[in-house]
Order: C-alpha cells, then structure tokens, then sequence
C-alpha cells in the first residue's frame, strides 16, 4: 500500500466519522476539510457506499447516513487520550458530581479501545498526574447530567429553588436554554421560566429539587451570544443571577 492509498483510506475513515457526527455535510465542505477536489469526495462517497455503508445523497443538501446506523468506536491516538485523562484529574475537583461520575465512565470506555501498549502509557499518566489539594473539592450540586438531557431533547424542568437575594424558596417550570461556569466556579442553568415569562440564571448549588417532566417545549429562537452579550451591557457582566 503506498502513500497515497494511506491517505486515502485515512480520508475514507474521517470521512465516516464525519457523517456518524453532522445532520447533513456538503461535498464542497468535505472537500475543504480534506483539501481535495469536489470530484475526489464524489468517488470516495461512491467508495463508501460500495463498501455497504448506507450513504443518503439529499438534493441540495449534502450527505447523511441512514438513521439508526452507527459505525464501531474509532481507535483513539495515544495523544487524544492522555489529553482527556489529563482532563479527567480536573473535572473530578468540578462542583457537580454527576458530571464527574459520566466523565470518569467515558473515560473508562476510552482506555477500553486502546491497544495494550497505549493502555499502558495512559494508566502511568493517570498515576503522574495530581491537583493541589488547595483546589476545593465542592461537590455541591448532582444535576448536571438531568439538566443537559433535559436541555437537548427539550423538556420542561420542575424545580424548586432557593432565590440568592431573598433566600424565598419557589417552585417552578423552566425551559432550559443554555449552562454557563461563572465567576464563582458555579454551574449556572439559563432557562425561560414560566413564574417570570422571562430568560432568568439559576445557580445549580441553590436547586433544592429538579424534576424533568414530560412536557415538551419549542425550541429557542435566542441564541446563547445574544442573550450573553444582551446580560453584559445591561448589567456589565453576564455572571448576576436573575431569578
């Protein structure tokens, strides 16, 4: 196999992955990313396709792969993976436990994929690699993970919660939007409640009960940016809670 039958095969699989990730890709952005002709990708989708991978061309659109279709885990580099088990001494100091615990699993499946040598090397890495332990351990919140699942299949969230300003404990119905880290290494959830009709912050650490209902909301129309850049020149700063 010579250099260019390497690069080839290397593009093919990139290519496959890139489908598995993205709704739909063009053929002119496959080409930029891989730095071929329009013509190229053409052939290396007809490749693919021959190869039994079900392709689906949308006219107009791009490339997408048929629903429910899913390649095997794809081998990750020795340098990909110690870059996430160096991560992985960090997130266990963050504040939200759930995280934590969804972190360490993907983690454990990572080093599953690796081969023997590289499983070595990664194991001696974790064991090099410490925190000050000046740096606080919190733990102080658990709902990260419901918040995120909740965030992306766009459900309505329940929750009880203990306003900063007043300490009034008050129940509501919020539609989340987005999860900022602020000033005071706090997961704060942005959600349009429905006690205030309005965007409001609520600082995870003061969510006293989260309940993810069945209800389904539309989603946003708001971007993230808008809504942060709209909190910075009224208030200076995006970081004051309002809820």
């Amino acid at each position: 196999m010579d250099d260019n039958d390497i690069k080839r095969v290397s593009r093919l699989t990139a290519i496959l992955t890139l489908l598995q990730t993205k709704r739909v890709v063009t053929s002119s952005t496959l080409a930029r990313k891989f730095g071929v002709s329009v013509r190229t990708i053409y052939r290396d989708i007809k490749a693919l396709e021959q190869a039994g991978v079900p392709i689906i061309a949308e006219e107009r659109k791009g490339y997408t792969l048929m629903e429910g279709y899913r390649i095997p885990p794809v081998m990750f580099t020795e340098n990909e993976a110690n870059a996430l088990i160096t991560l992985e001494q960090l997130v266990q100091k963050n504040n939200d436990s759930s995280l934590s615990k969804e972190y360490t699993g993907a983690v454990s499946k990572i080093k599953a994929v690796l081969g023997y040598a590289a499983n070595d090397k990664t194991d001696l890495l974790s064991k090099r690699i410490a925190v000050s332990p000046l740096v606080a351990n919190t733990g102080t919140t658990s709902s990260l993970a419901l918040i995120q699942n909740a965030l992306t299949d766009f459900k309505v969230l329940k929750i009880s919660y203990k306003s900063e300003s007043e300490g009034k404990l008050t129940n509501r119905h919020v539609e989340p939007f987005a999860l900022y880290y602020n000033l005071q290494e706090t997961w704060t959830l942005i959600a349009y409640c429905r006690l205030r009709n309005d965007y409001r912050m609520f600082r995870l650490d003061r969510i006293q009960q989260i309940e993810q209902l069945a209800l389904p909301f539309q989603p946003h129309k708001l971007t993230l940016k808008e809504f942060l850049e709209a909190k910075e020149k009224n208030f200076g700063i995006p970081d004051i809670p309002l809820s």
